[in-house]
């Protein structure tokens, strides 16, 4: 049997946002299919990105192989590496802006925008990005992954598995130990996810009063 049918969809926003909890143990029998995983990150993409460079790069850990590799550099969550359908650990390009032409092209073909405009925005953001220091890259492509990320663990729940960001794990080892060069991939989280074990825990959130100023 396809254990991922026992897994409930849901198209309730309200319900998606609202349940959403850190899971930190997972039901180990169930796995995510490759094209199921396909279909959670393309629509996690759907994200916006500074002038659509898209800099968000993925390495879905779900192999007993991949997770032995990933147990030792993700320190306090072993449990969340062993019982997860998947690790998705979620890295920025700072050669993001390699695939400009690709991207805008695209949009000229589907009709999203004329030759002209495309034309026009590439000298624009040539230019822009010519004199981005390394530094600056480095705060865009995270402002980038982090709104991929959050998108990346609704959808998730949308389709009937939950999850769990990790940011505490050996970032300065991660992209060589599984083949990506450390200086172009900036690591960003690691989110597990799968079939909840448990209900998680419900946390306390500030007032809205105090954390916004009306001006």
């Amino acid at each position: 049997m396809n254990l991922n049918t026992t897994v409930a969809a849901s198209n309730d926003f309200k319900e998606i946002v609202t349940g959403r909890r850190s899971i930190k143990r997972y039901d180990p029998n169930v796995k995510i299919s490759r094209e199921e995983m396909k279909e959670i990150l393309t629509e996690a993409t759907l994200a916006p990105s500074s002038v659509n460079m898209q800099p968000w790069r993925f390495v879905v850990i779900d192999s007993p192989e991949g997770k032995a590799k990933l147990a030792p550099l993700a320190r306090f969550n072993q449990t969340q590496v062993d019982t997860s359908a998947a690790v998705i650990a979620v890295f920025g390009d700072m050669n993001n802006f390699d695939n400009a032409e690709e991207i805008y092209s695209k949009a000229v073909e589907l009709g999203y925008m004329p030759e002209d405009v495309k034309t026009s925005n590439m000298k624009f953001i040539s230019n822009y990005y010519a004199q981005l220091t390394p530094e600056m890259m480095n705060d865009i492509i995270l402002i980038d992954a982090g709104l991929v990320s959050m998108q990346l663990m609704l959808v998730a729940r949308a389709h009937g598995y939950d999850t769990n960001p990790i940011g505490g794990y050996e970032k300065e080892q991660i992209a060589e130990a599984f083949g990506l060069d450390k200086d172009r991939y900036v690591p960003v989280m690691l989110i597990s996810i799968g079939k909840a074990a448990d209900s998680g825990y419900r946390s306390v959130r500030l007032p809205i009063d105090k954390i916004t100023f009306w001006k």
